[in-house]
């Protein structure tokens, strides 16, 4: 049995997001906790103006278990899986902070969330929420991004920073998903320099190792950019799907750098599916 966190803003972008999980699973016994998170700064006036004699809570948390449970109906009847169960989940805290709450109570496997990417201008609401959940969440989790149809991640992308190894837990993830659903994983050591980072030089060792029955493909790129990279062998190759192994990143990474995690989530076009070193 599965246990599956369903994310939802209500947009059409989060509802995608959810058609993919129920597509990819509905051959899987699961559970499906079906979230809305809002932050309390974001009550509306209107919300406080309606909510009459009731607590401002009550009636803000009973209008949107409402459009849950509207929700939940919907999937039931375009999906009429009987391995699937739903329950709704209402939360007022910052979206990280709620999940990690559900956690404590929730064995989750999988977060499950849409994202629209970034704008010229700024990240838009579910672009920062996307690297919020990836940064301060320590669950595996699967991002699709807007408009993504659905279709069989049987070609799946791996790419590998300096730091990557092919050895350890995550790694073992990306493998059993792959045995699950795809049909090849193919694997991009990119270095930013001409130098071989010590991971790489396992890389051979680990392949025929942990992959022996796998199939797979296995490049070495160097001096050219993460993003562009994964960018353009996504579309040269028909990648259905992108895998990341998400190590903690530090403080000078995130605010004055930028890492490899952000910049592929904020420009994808497959299916994003992360685990955390």
């Amino acid at each position: 049995m599965k246990t599956i966190l369903l994310l939802t803003d209500f947009s059409e972008n989060s509802i995608n997001a959810i058609h993919y999980a129920l597509k990819l699973f509905e051959n899987d016994m699961c559970n499906f906790y079906v979230l809305h998170a809002q932050s309390p700064a974001t009550y509306m006036s209107d919300d406080l103006m309606l909510s009459g004699n009731q607590s401002i809570y009550s009636s803000i948390v009973e209008k949107t278990k409402h459009k849950l449970n509207t929700l939940v109906v919907e999937l039931e009847r375009k999906f009429k899986n009987d391995n699937f169960n739903y329950e709704i989940l209402v939360d007022y805290d910052e979206l990280p902070e709620a999940i990690n709450q559900i956690k404590k109570s929730k064995a989750l496997d999988l977060i499950v969330m849409g994202t629209n990417g970034i704008t010229a201008a700024k990240e838009v609401f579910f672009g920062s929420n996307t690297i919020n959940v990836i940064r301060k969440v320590n669950c595996p989790t699967l991002v699709i991004p807007k408009d993504f149809n659905y279709r069989a991640p049987k070609e799946i992308l791996l790419p590998l920073d300096l730091k990557d190894t092919l050895n350890g837990t995550a790694f073992k993830e990306v493998i059993k998903f792959t045995k699950r659903f795809g049909e090849k994983l193919h694997l991009l050591r990119i270095t930013p320099n001409n130098e071989d980072s010590k991971e790489a030089l396992n890389d051979r060792e680990n392949i025929n190792t942990f992959l022996i029955d796998t199939p797979n493909e296995y490049h070495v790129i160097k001096n050219v950019p993460m993003a562009y990279t994964v960018d353009v062998y996504t579309q040269s190759n028909a990648i259905d799907l992108t895998t990341l192994l998400v190590q903690k990143e530090s403080l000078f990474e995130r605010f004055f750098i930028g890492s490899p995690t952000t910049k592929i989530s904020n420009n994808i076009s497959v299916p994003l599916l992360i685990f955390h070193s």
